[in-house]
């Protein structure tokens, strides 16, 4: 492990003369782009008043990604890089170097043998704490730079406190033993929770995680993070923490702490490095205890933007000549987490302009838009969309977006609101778009309604969208390379890219989703076919036919423009 030293460090570890400073850091950064010359300014002012390390004031404002940081004091510094796969079994040196000077420096020794110590540091700049270190150790040190986060996991999980009286007492959660909500409260507010459950918030935010999975087991509880929508494990705590850390939860959610019988739900607000984050929380009772999870809501991160989200070609176009229709109903399809509500939300924002009344029913409410009324249903004391569209009805708006269609009632409101003038924009659970036509008319909707009120639908899947940094290029076999070229009527000649990993996509091959889209329009013909109550095979048979490109095609369109991979286009579509 010693061999890998860089030609930057000495064999005692010391820093060369020209290693860069904090603010040299901050200078690559403006250099490299990431950083702008007003936001470093405005860093530096809350440095100088806070008197905090600048690099921390700007991840802490969010100016600056973790990422970007670590990435930027590697080349800086030549240095070889740290994470959380470094992190030594058990703590070293404990002796020499106690846990309260190491959280101060951000600083943890992930190795040590006769060559020497590596030092995995937030700062590696820091040579007061890397002089230290080397007097009271007196033997060679070497840096490794490591995200802050990274620090601070490893830190909490090699230090973390043996079971006591009350952490066993926490464990008996899961032969169920009562305990109060006041012992439960307590054991939340301990120091180690509330750091752990904010690490866990901001790493998740700080990764564009979608979800946080807390899920109990027998011996420890297990922390998964939706990351491109894909599960993926980050780490495991003791099992003696579980209670407390649910508890926290619930006191951070305003739920009910002594409840552990029934599911709850609720929601809870945060600042992340200078960004403010919404977090819808459930609680579901399990064998093992409560499992917890958390869906982030960023609204900063999210783009209300069609082409930000995959939509283009023909189907963009087609999508955005029916949000131009003056009445009718437009359906957005697909099962959860295939992003339909922030589709509705961007057509919302391209809809929004100071002569039209937009309302929206929702539940819950995901992202406020300025400029637009919205409204949150509540079951629990009657309200729920049915009753909400009847009051919209006496409104004076142009257009509405419901959340879901979930019923025939309201679905009747939806069809009554189109009949008289209303653009309504909402979404239904089924698997294409044809297949919404056949579940309305299942619903009890009439076919001549139906014809009379749909202007399209949109059926959709998310698939991860391929890092452009380390994308690698090949060429498939020929018979693969003329069923796509030939199911997105393209070149014979085709390339392909496959996914690789790197430190920008976290090693995955992967960087962001995108979305694959199949925009059904009602023409006269399928209004016909409608009449006549046909099965969804017959009807999907007719809308390929009329020009509609399927959820397959559309995915090979992106896998032929070096967007994602086939095999992410299989994952969430069929091959036609």
């Amino acid at each position: 492990m010693f061999q890998d030293m860089t030609q930057h460090e000495h064999s005692d570890g010391a820093a060369l003369p020209s290693s860069p400073s904090g603010a040299g850091i901050a200078a690559l950064l403006v250099a490299k782009g990431v950083l702008t010359p007003a936001a470093l300014a405005r860093a530096r002012t809350v440095s100088a008043e806070t008197r905090e390390r600048l690099d921390l004031v700007l991840t802490r404002l969010g100016l600056v990604s973790e990422a970007d940081l670590v990435e930027t004091y590697a080349e800086a510094f030549g240095l070889d890089r740290a994470t959380l796969a470094d992190a030594p079994s058990a703590p070293l040196l404990t002796a020499e170097l106690p846990e309260r000077f190491l959280r101060h420096a951000r600083l943890l020794p992930i190795a040590e043998s006769r060559d020497g110590v590596v030092l995995a540091m937030a700062h590696p700049d820091d040579e007061f704490s890397l002089r230290a270190v080397r007097a009271k150790l007196r033997r060679p040190v070497f840096r490794r730079v490591a995200a802050p986060s990274d620090v601070e996991r490893m830190l909490d999980l090699l230090y973390a406190p043996a079971p006591s009286a009350d952490d066993r007492g926490v464990a008996a959660d899961s032969q169920h033993q009562a305990e109060d909500a006041e012992r439960l409260r307590d054991l939340a507010s301990d120091a180690p929770v509330i750091r752990l459950v904010n690490r866990w918030l901001v790493q998740a935010v700080e990764a564009g995680a979608s979800d946080i999975h807390i899920e109990p087991g027998a011996d420890s509880v297990r922390l998964r993070m939706r990351l491109d929508g894909v599960l993926q494990e980050i780490e495991q705590a003791p099992r003696a923490l579980h209670a407390a850390i649910v508890s926290r939860i619930k006191i951070m959610a305003r739920l009910d702490v002594a409840e552990r019988r029934l599911p709850q739900d609720g929601r809870l607000g945060l600042a992340v490095r200078g960004r403010d984050v919404d977090v819808r929380v459930s609680i579901m009772p399990t064998v093992e205890g409560e499992s917890v999870v958390l869906r982030i809501l960023n609204r900063e991160v999210v783009q209300l933007d069609f082409a930000a989200l995959g939509f283009d070609g023909e189907p963009l176009r087609t999508f955005l000549s029916m949000l131009e229709r003056p009445e009718g109903i437009i359906l957005v399809t697909g099962p959860v987490g295939s992003g339909k509500t922030t589709t509705l939300y961007a057509a919302i924002e391209r809809l929004r302009r100071p002569g039209i009344k937009i309302v929206t029913v929702e539940d819950p409410v995901e992202y406020r838009i300025a400029g637009i009324t919205q409204s949150q249903v509540n079951p629990e004391i009657g309200f729920d969309f049915a009753d909400a569209l009847r009051s919209l009805l006496r409104h004076d708006l142009d257009v509405m977006m419901v959340g879901e269609i979930r019923d025939l009632e309201t679905a009747r409101i939806a069809v009554r609101s189109a009949l008289i003038g209303r653009r309504v924009l909402s979404t239904l659970h089924t698997n294409d778009a044809v297949s919404s036509m056949t579940r309305l008319m299942d619903m009890g909707i009439e076919d001549y309604l139906l014809t009379a009120t749909v202007i399209g639908v949109v059926a959709q899947r998310l698939v991860r969208r391929l890092c452009p940094a380390c994308r690698e290029p090949f060429t498939p076999s020929e018979e693969c390379g003329r069923h796509l070229a030939s199911a997105a009527d393209a070149a014979d000649e085709v390339v392909l890219y496959r996914a690789v990993g790197c430190p920008h996509c976290r090693g995955t091959g992967y960087r962001g989703r995108l979305a694959l889209t199949e925009v059904l329009m009602m023409t006269e013909p399928l209004r016909r076919l409608i009449m006549r109550k046909p099965d969804a095979d017959t009807l999907r048979r007719a809308a390929v036919d009329g020009g509609m490109t399927t959820l397959y095609q559309d995915g090979v369109r992106k896998v032929l423009g070096g967007l994602t991979t086939i095999e992410e286009v299989l994952r969430v579509a069929r091959a036609d």
